[in-house]
């Protein structure tokens, strides 16, 4: 059978391929410089192919994407740059291919993007974690009633209730930084599927790479999409973090609420309402996280296949480099939302006259002083809010007298010292609570886990620099530049 790809499935099939091929591009010319310089010395190459063939793929590697030209009618990106190097230097480009499938060619460059783009994700994470302490601190002592379902709870700060983001930030940057040794191991020689007569010291040339080590394998190592599936999972958990924290901050900046002010840059004005100035950052951030949701369970879907299928990984090329670009650009987003964040502390603080946010603490002081179970001391105090709609020691004496025919004698003065929002959130000194004797051991700790994980992806980074230039210098040497 001769002649090219039917038009259908160039539509359908290697148009997606091919508009997918700018994400793996750059990495795709490292790869395929690594397989050339082995070859060469290996002396697999003939003396005569090494200097052009090295040269060509040194300049294709330095080309810009769109200047390749992945031409969805050429099949896969992997025959549009063969094409490139063909029409370069003639039928010596074929010597690219020994010992290595286009099926190598790319897992091994796909894993090269991911794992950059999961060490920029880590230091993004680190950087909004480290963010949201430094707002934690500022905002130690500024009082606000907590929420659940969106009912005031307990004072607390906004200090505390912002730090309370940077913990689940940090453990899903830990959970990438561990995803990045899966997906830094290597698939190179593993042939079609067992293995490569020519390329036999796997070990060594993920080493050149910068790979941690060859995965063990080759079957697996050329059909595995677990540690893809971690990372995107990790990326999103990400992003829903800081999904929850722009759905708090939407409601906390509005005139009903009045708690917050997002500076000028990350909002957007109506074009109808003069009044109107819109939160628009936090909804891409929402929005965000329902493209991250989508995306993964697409992913999941995709690869549930049979083993050894092209399917459960042609589609992740360009999926999984996007989602965590997208990942990339929201979590700096945040960063920049939560670092420019006004307080309005009156506001906040006033909040907390309008409510019964000492009542939980109200009861517990009836418990000790009374000898009442927790449960009973509760229902003198519910009682007490639904009849008397207040908490002073007239409200509590009625209250106990008809729920437990007991006399509970308080005193007013007591009451105003004891339950005050100040002195109920400075008594929180225990490990994780609201004072800010405790929250601020937890800027500190939070601060030195983001810097520690920073200047781990910061030295993972350099020493894949450093592999990298390490091949392109050995190809310039043997193509004599």
């Amino acid at each position: 059978m001769t002649g090219g790809p039917a038009d259908e499935l160039v539509a359908a099939g290697y148009a997606w391929e091919a508009a997918d091929a700018p994400w793996l591009h750059a990495a795709l010319g490292l790869a395929d410089l690594a397989h050339g310089v082995e070859l060469a010395d290996r002396d697999v190459l003939p003396t005569r192919v090494r200097g052009p063939l090295l040269g060509a793929l040194l300049d294709l590697a330095a080309m810009p994407a769109e200047a390749v030209g992945y031409d969805p009618r050429d099949g896969e990106p992997y025959t549009s740059r063969e094409r490139h190097l063909t029409q370069r230097i003639g039928d010596d480009a074929g010597w690219l291919r020994a010992g290595r499938t286009r099926r190598e060619a790319v897992r091994t460059a796909f894993r090269i993007r991911v794992r950059g783009q999961i060490l920029d994700l880590v230091e993004d994470a680190a950087g909004l974690a480290a963010c949201l302490a430094d707002q934690a601190e500022r905002h130690l002592g500024t009082l606000m009633p907590d929420y659940t379902y969106l009912q005031q709870a307990q004072p607390t700060t906004f200090g505390h209730y912002l730090l309370s983001f940077a913990d689940p930030v940090l453990r899903d940057a830990m959970r990438l930084f561990a995803e990045f040794g899966h997906v830094n191991a290597s698939p190179a020689g593993s042939g079609a599927a067992n293995g490569s007569r020519i390329l036999d010291d796997r070990d060594a040339t993920a080493r050149a790479l910068g790979f941690d080590h060859a995965i063990t394998h080759t079957r697996d190592a050329m059909w595995q999409t677990d540690p893809f599936t971690h990372v995107m999972a990790a990326a999103t958990s990400l992003i829903l973090t800081q999904d929850k924290l722009a759905e708090d901050l939407e409601i906390f900046a509005s005139a009903e609420f009045g708690f917050v002010e997002l500076a000028e840059g990350y909002g957007r004005p109506s074009v109808v309402m003069p009044q109107k100035r819109n939160p628009y950052s936090l909804t891409v951030v929402r929005g965000t996280a329902g493209v991250m949701l989508g995306r993964l369970t697409g992913l999941t879907a995709v690869i549930k296949t049979p083993s050894a299928r092209s399917d459960n990984l042609i589609y992740l090329y360009g999926e999984l480099p996007r989602s965590l670009d997208l990942a990339h650009r929201t979590t700096r987003l945040t960063t920049g939302v939560v670092r420019t964040l006004e307080a309005d502390t009156a506001r906040m603080r006033g909040a907390l006259d309008t409510a019964f946010t000492q009542a939980a603490d109200l009861a517990e002081l009836l418990m000790r002083r009374f000898g009442a179970d927790y449960r009973t001391a509760h229902r003198v105090v519910q009682h007490a809010v639904r009849q008397s709609g207040a908490l002073d020691a007239a409200a509590i004496a009625r209250a106990a007298t008809e729920v437990v025919s007991a006399c509970w004698s308080l005193d007013d003065e007591e009451l105003r010292v004891r339950l005050t929002p100040e002195a109920l959130v400075a008594s929180r000194t225990g490990l994780g609570g609201a004072a800010p004797q405790a929250v601020m051991p937890m800027v500190e700790g939070v601060r030195d886990q983001a810097a520690e994980l920073s200047q781990d992806a910061a030295a993972r980074r350099a020493a894949l620099h450093a592999a990298q230039d390490a091949i392109r210098a050995r190809a310039a040497c043997l193509a004599g530049r």
